[in-house]
C-alpha cells in the first residue's frame, strides 16, 4: 500500500526538492496571458499545462459537459507522457492564483486517475517566489517517459440527472463553491443564466483560504467541513462551481482536512444553466 502524501507543499518545503530528479513541476496557469507570463516567467524546472487544451475537452455546446468537461482518459494519459510524468514521479502543482483553481483541477485529474504522489503548492507561484525559489524563463523540455497505464475515473463524478434526481433529497449536500453574489443570482459574469441549483447550499471556495491566500490548517477545514457534512458520507456529498475547475479547490481542501473526497459534478452551473432546469435564486 502507497503512503498518503499531504495534497499540499508548502513553498518552504519545495526547496529540497529542487535536485530531485523524480520531481515535475507544472505550471496550470490559466487566463488570457497564461502562456506569455509562463514564457515571461516561471518556477524553475516548471512545464507549462493548458487548462483548456489539455485538460478539458471543450464542446461548441455548453450544455453538453458544461465549460470544462474532462478529456478522455487515454487523452489525459497522453498528455501526462508528453510532459514526462509517469506513475512514479512526484508531480507540484502550482498557478498564479493564491487559490490554486486550475492547479486543483491538475490535482484531482491526477488523483482520479490513481496518481498518488501529487501535491498543490501552498499560495502558488506567488509564495514561492516571495521565499527566493528560482524563477527564470528558460525553456523546459519534458523527460522522455513511456505510456502511462490507466484504468479508469477512480474518483467518483455525478452526471446532470442524478444531481437533479437529489439536489432537494435531505439524504444529500450538494455544494455550490461560487461566489455568493453569484449563487443568489445577483450577477452572473460568465454563463447566460444567474442562480443556483435549487437544493444547494452556498460554500465559497475561498472561504478555504486565509488571508494571505494560502490554505487554512486541516484542523480548521476539518472542523469547517464536518460540522456542514453533518455525519453524511462522502459518496452523498456533491461538490459543483461554475465550469468543474475551482470545484476541485474545495475538494482538494477536504482532501487536506484528512476527510474523503466527494462526488464531482463537472459540468456544474454552466451546464446546468443551459439545459432548461429549474433555477433558483432564493437563499
Amino acid at each position: 500500500m502507497s503512503t498518503r502524501i499531504s495534497p499540499i507543499i508548502q513553498a518552504s518545503e519545495l526547496f529540497a526538492l529542487q535536485n530531485n530528479e523524480s520531481v515535475i513541476i507544472v505550471d496550470v496557469s490559466n487566463g488570457k496571458n497564461a502562456k506569455a507570463n509562463y514564457d515571461e516567467k516561471h518556477l524553475d524546472k516548471a512545464i507549462f499545462v493548458d487548462l483548456n487544451s489539455q485538460l478539458s475537452d471543450i464542446k461548441d455546446d455548453f450544455a453538453n459537459g458544461g465549460r470544462h468537461p474532462l478529456p478522455k482518459i487515454e487523452k489525459f494519459a497522453e498528455t501526462l507522457e508528453n510532459i514526462g510524468i509517469s506513475e512514479d514521479s512526484h508531480v507540484v502543482i502550482y498557478d498564479d492564483k493564491n487559490g490554486a483553481n486550475a492547479a486543483a483541477r491538475f490535482w484531482w485529474m491526477l488523483k482520479a486517475i490513481g496518481h498518488n504522489k501529487v501535491q498543490v503548492l501552498n499560495g502558488s507561484l506567488q509564495q514561492a517566489e516571495k521565499l527566493g525559489y528560482p524563477v527564470n524563463n528558460k525553456t523546459v523540455s519534458p523527460k522522455k517517459v513511456g505510456k502511462y497505464k490507466f484504468y479508469n475515473w477512480k474518483l467518483e463524478m455525478v452526471e446532470l440527472d442524478e444531481v437533479e434526481n437529489i439536489s432537494q433529497n435531505e439524504d444529500y449536500i450538494v455544494i455550490d463553491v461560487r461566489e455568493s453574489n453569484r449563487y443568489r443570482g445577483e450577477n452572473e459574469p460568465i454563463d447566460l443564466v444567474a442562480g443556483h441549483i435549487p437544493g444547494a447550499i452556498n460554500v465559497p471556495y475561498m472561504t478555504n483560504l486565509d488571508d494571505e491566500g494560502l490554505y487554512l490548517p486541516p484542523s480548521l477545514l476539518k472542523q469547517k467541513y464536518l460540522s456542514l457534512f453533518a455525519n453524511k458520507k462522502a459518496e452523498n456529498i456533491i461538490v459543483h462551481c461554475g465550469s468543474g475547475v475551482t470545484a476541485c479547490h474545495t475538494l482538494l481542501a477536504i482532501d487536506y482536512a484528512g476527510l474523503d473526497i466527494p462526488k464531482l459534478y463537472v459540468g456544474s452551473w454552466s451546464e446546468w444553466s443551459r439545459n432548461n432546469k429549474v433555477i433558483a435564486t432564493e437563499v
